[in-house]
Parts: structure tokens; sequence; C-alpha cells
């Protein structure tokens, strides 16, 4: 019997919500990708934390998924994420030099304050308190260690308080609301 001819490969961009996993299934009854996108085949090409929001690429290509995903190819991400405090020059400095965590010392980041960016708003809202302001940074990393920019804004002791992934590589959230995806060319990273 012959085998079948390989699917054509698929790349969905996903603006992945807040409170939601980064799998098709959960025993537990929360919120999934199967929520949101009903295509059979995709799963995701790497990870965004359930506390996190925004772009998330899924890929029916094993090859496709281990170029977007593997530390090794060094594609950049970049998120905006609103920190605790006001951030200062030696702060921002750190972030760019590499920050040491408890797994070992990080790559250089790309580091710039924000204007607060025109996004979404998150349900429920981040917890505001009069007393402590609030920054925006732009950060662009190319690893992708479980919470990273998590840990690297608390490092330098700026606490984030919302991470929103806008950008991997050639690809941007840009137009998709939380919930929403679109599919696009394959050919751009091949």
């Amino acid at each position: 019997m012959a085998k079948p001819p390989p699917a054509e490969p698929r790349l969905i961009l996903l603006n992945k919500p807040f409170d939601v996993l980064t799998q098709f299934q959960d025993a537990q009854g929360r919120a999934t990708l199967k929520d949101f996108v009903d295509i059979p085949g995709v799963y995701p090409a790497g990870r965004l934390d359930r506390d996190s929001e925004g772009l998330l690429l899924l890929t029916n290509d094993g090859r496709l998924q281990a170029r977007i995903a593997d530390p090794r190819h060094k594609l950049a991400k970049a998120y905006w994420v609103q920190v605790e405090g006001t951030p200062s020059e030696a702060q921002l400095q750190q972030l760019r030099s590499g920050v040491t965590l408890n797994d070992g010392p990080t790559l250089p980041a790309e580091a710039r304050c924000l204007d607060e960016p025109a996004l979404w708003a998150r349900h429920p809202p981040v917890r505001f308190r009069k007393s402590v302001p609030t920054a925006w940074l732009e950060l662009v990393i190319r690893e992708g260690r479980n919470r990273q920019v998590r840990r690297m804004t608390a490092a330098v002791g700026l606490p984030t308080l919302r991470l929103v992934r806008v950008a991997i590589g050639p690809w941007q959230v840009d137009g998709l609301q939380p919930g929403e995806w679109r599919e696009v060319p394959v050919s751009s990273l091949r």
C-alpha cells in the first residue's frame, strides 16, 4: 500500500490570549489552543506561558517547527513588557549585556523603553497600584528559556506585570485580536 503524500506545510499565526495554555488538551478543563484553532494536525512551534499573551506560531511541519523553536537558530522574539518601576539606563544596560539567571547567563538582549503601546485590554486587567509606577519595555531575545523574559526583568529589579510577544522572526501579531489567527505562506523560512 502506498503512503499518502505528505500534507502541505501550514503556518498559523495566533494571538494567544492571557490565561490560555499552549497545548490542545487539559485534564483540568482550562482554556487551551483547541478553544481558538480548529485545524487538525497543527501544533505549537515553541511555547508561551499561560500568563503571557501574543504571537504563537502553529504548524503541521516538523522541520519548520524545529527551525522556529530551536534556540540554535537564534530566531529573534520581540516582547512588549509592562514592568513595575521606572527603568534606569543601568538596568537597560544589564539586559543588553545579558543577565545571570539560576540556569546561567542569558545572551545579550535588545532593550529599550517604550511609550505605552496601543494594545487590547487584558482580562482580567493588570493589578494597578497608585504608589508604584509602571513602564513599558521592548525586549528582543534570541533564546527561549522557561519564563526567560520575566526572570530577566526580575533579575534587574523590574518585575513583569504584563508580557506580550509581538514578533517571532519575520512574523508579527499586528492586526490580530486575542484569539484570532491567520494563515501565512510557509516559504519565508524554508
